[in-house]
């Protein structure tokens, strides 16, 4: 394992925030003088508590509320962070139980924050104030609408579709790397194309300009191109006394940058994370911004802490779960310790079947029988790597009449009546944004492709459009409502009342399932006051939607209980009583499609880390040992054998109790890429290959967002 920066010991700590343990403690007291602070926080070590206490004690050395920066990577952990922070300041300072917590401002996630301190650039970078930020789905349709204007669709030989194109802007621009080297190592199958795709990204870029328009990954883009004008960079830094950075290891390298910018000297910075549960590999992050955090900082020299206390999980679940980890080839080595009884541990469970249907039947019995034990079903959970892996499970289930929940899916703001609105928003604010206009003129009796183009064609001067005679009456409404909600007279969230009057007969007319999808628009109604602003509440939306809604849920029938199914992505920071882990075989954990780079096999072997931890007291890792081909026969019988995970090498054996004869384990668990001879294919969900100017004395910060590759290793002030 390759050596990192020694660890400090835990010092006797100052006096306590309340129910701390010492390791946390010393977190919290570390001296913001004293240089940059690294919490390395095992899983169920006590991470939120932990941050947020560090921040009270920033607010109690007299640090104003509004000069603390707390970045996290979801909107719901940013509101549970403040509260958090507001109940350690309520404990520690002795405040009346109806005083009112104080408010972080400045707390939020990277890409909200991002939209924040553009908006109030705007107009030296040359972006109209109330630019546009795309979601996943309009970004996608935009790079559509490009590919066809290039007539990249109409080829004789196969192009990307729109949706891999954009994951390759995405990757491009979370990672840094050249587009060759891209495209060889992750989407080889489009290499060929690299100067087309070249081209189609320079077009999308443009077109995105000319509507100013931002896409998700444009934000920590521009952020970091913002950080690099030395002048913007002393500003946004003096406004922040304390940065503190909640899931360290999930940044990629252009937030790595930015956080280093905003402290250079490394005083007053404070991140948390755990290396071992770094998982988001697929979303630009990189672990070694964590590892290599430390070398970052050396006058002073950044102080590493370890948070090792474990209140989640047994002895025995902690064991078998250090022995996996310990086998990583780099790490900041660490032993969770249980918390925990021990008489309340024992070994995990390695359960080897015959079969998927074996395991499926199997997983059922046992959810059945802890039930019966007086476990809910609201306290099992069922992990799996990928969303098909459960497929026979949930067949199953339904034969045995077993209610359960599949987190993943479409989010809220995909679906369409909740498109439609907020495309009506956003064309009220970005009179140039050409998709919402589109989206907007197709939802008007009388409206086709022709006419809807028409607009989109028309938006600089849109007086010369002329609407069908049959639209006329119905165009004539749309724009009185978007005068109004562009004049003075609007105001919020009065907007959204006005505006959803006029979507509900359209709603009516395009919709059988009207009632269903006007409950979706009426919780979105409800959500609008927390937003100060309509501009605010269509960007909050498009950076952190909801998770599910009413067109893609099924009976809405309600049982008093039901099973949780997740993928171990979806899992990450949630923990049940009893977990049940699908398919621990190689070709599925690891992916077979993840075998061919070294970091990639450890995020696999990390991934199962993630997934054992989330169990407090009963785990069973399932392996299936032959798994059937599905192109064949109804009857057929073709089939291929899976090997036990490199993962749990045969040397781990004894910290699980097995029912079965365990299979020989992978060979190269530590070996590095090589692949099974014999192995079962169990690729992860989404690998299928197709599945204006600056002003007067501005900075030209969009001829560097839209006009250039993004930042690479040897660009000034890159983090690689």
């Amino acid at each position: 394992m390759e050596a990192l920066p020694e660890v400090v010991d835990v010092a006797e700590p100052l006096p306590r925030v309340r129910a701390l343990n010492a390791q946390q403690q010393a977190a919290v007291d570390h001296a913001p003088e004293a240089g940059a602070l690294l919490v390395v926080a095992g899983a169920g070590s006590g991470k939120t508590a932990t941050l947020a206490a560090r921040a009270a004690r920033h607010l109690e050395q007299g640090v104003a509320p509004s000069r603390l920066l707390l970045l996290t990577f979801s909107r719901r952990a940013a509101h549970e962070m403040s509260r958090r922070v507001g109940e350690t300041l309520h404990a520690t300072l002795g405040l009346p139980t109806r005083a009112p917590a104080p408010q972080l401002p400045w707390c939020g996630t990277f890409h909200s924050v991002a939209v924040r301190l553009l908006r109030e650039a705007a107009d030296a970078i040359g972006l109209a104030a109330g630019f546009t930020v795309l979601d996943r789905g309009d970004a996608e349709d935009l790079m559509g609408l490009t590919r066809q204007e290039l007539g990249l669709a109409a080829r004789e030989r196969r192009f990307p579709m729109a949706g891999t194109c954009l994951a390759i802007h995405s990757r491009r621009v979370n990672t840094g790397r050249a587009l060759a080297d891209l495209l060889a190592r992750d989407f080889p199958w489009c290499s060929p194309e690299s100067a087309e795709i070249e081209r189609l990204l320079g077009a999308y870029a443009a077109a995105k300009r000319a509507q100013h328009s931002l896409d998700y990954d444009d934000l920590l883009l521009a952020w970091w191109l913002l950080m690099q004008e030395p002048a913007w960079a002393a500003r946004i830094a003096a406004r922040f006394d304390a940065v503190l950075v909640d899931e360290a290891q999930d940044i990629n390298h252009l937030q790595a940058a930015i956080v280093q910018a905003l402290r250079p000297s490394g005083r007053g910075l404070t991140l948390v994370g755990d290396d071992a549960q770094a998982i988001y590999g697929f979303r630009g992050a990189e672990v070694r911004h964590l590892l290599d955090f430390p070398a970052r900082f050396t006058a002073p020299p950044a102080r590493v802490l370890l948070l090792e206390r474990n209140y989640r999980s047994t002895a025995a679940i902690l064991d078998a779960s250090n022995a996996v980890i310990a086998l990583a080839e780099r790490r900041f080595a660490k032993t969770l310790r249980s918390e925990r009884p021990a008489r309340h541990s024992r070994r995990p469970a390695l359960r080897t079947v015959a079969d998927e249907a074996a395991q499926a039947a199997g997983v059922a019995e046992a959810v059945l029988d802890a039930r019966e034990r007086g476990l809910a079903l609201k306290r099992q959970a069922v992990l799996f790597r990928a969303a098909h892996h459960s497929m026979a499970l949930e067949l199953e289930l339904a034969r045995r009449r077993i209610p359960f929940v599949k987190y993943g899916g479409l989010r809220f703001a995909e679906s369409a009546h909740v498109k439609d609105l907020l495309a009506l928003l956003r064309w009220a604010d970005n009179p140039h944004a050409a998709l919402a206009a589109w989206r907007v003129a197709r939802l008007l009796p009388g409206f086709g492709p022709a006419s809807a183009r028409k607009v989109v064609d028309t938006l600089a001067a849109p007086d010369r459009f002329r609407p069908p005679a049959a639209a006329a009456s119905a165009w004539g409404e749309l724009q009185a409502l978007l005068q109004h909600l562009r004049g003075d007279q609007a105001r919020w969230p009065d907007d959204l009342a006005r505006a959803l009057a006029w979507y509900r007969p359209q709603l009516e007319r395009l919709h059988a399932d009207a009632a269903l999808r006007w409950a979706d628009l009426q919780q979105l109604a409800a959500l609008a006051p927390s937003h100060g602003s309509r501009i605010a509440f269509v960007t909050e939306l498009a950076l952190d939607p909801p998770a599910a809604s009413s067109d893609e849920a099924r009976d809405p029938s309600l049982d008093e209980d039901y099973l949780i199914l997740s993928t171990i992505h979806s899992a990450k920071g949630q923990e049940w009583d009893a977990v049940h882990v699908l398919n621990v075989v190689d070709g599925c954990m690891p992916a077979d499609l993840a075998v061919g780079q070294r970091e990639e096999l450890e995020e696999e072997r990390r991934l199962l880390y993630v997934a054992m931890t989330r169990a407090k007291d009963e785990l069973s890792l399932w392996v299936p040992q032959r798994f059937y081909v599905t192109q064949q026969r109804t009857w057929g019988d073709r089939h291929l054998y899976a090997l036990r995970s490199r993962f749990i090498p045969d040397e781990l054996l004894p910290l699980f109790d097995t029912d079965a004869a365990a299979p020989r384990a992978a060979s190269g668990h530590d070996a590095g890429t090589g692949a099974a001879s014999e192995r079962v294919a169990c690729s992860a969900a989404g690998a299928d290959p197709e599945a204006a100017a600056a002003g007067a004395g501005g900075i030209d910060l969009l001829q560097r967002l839209f006009g250039a590759p993004p930042p690479v290793g040897a660009q000034k002030g890159s983090p690689t």
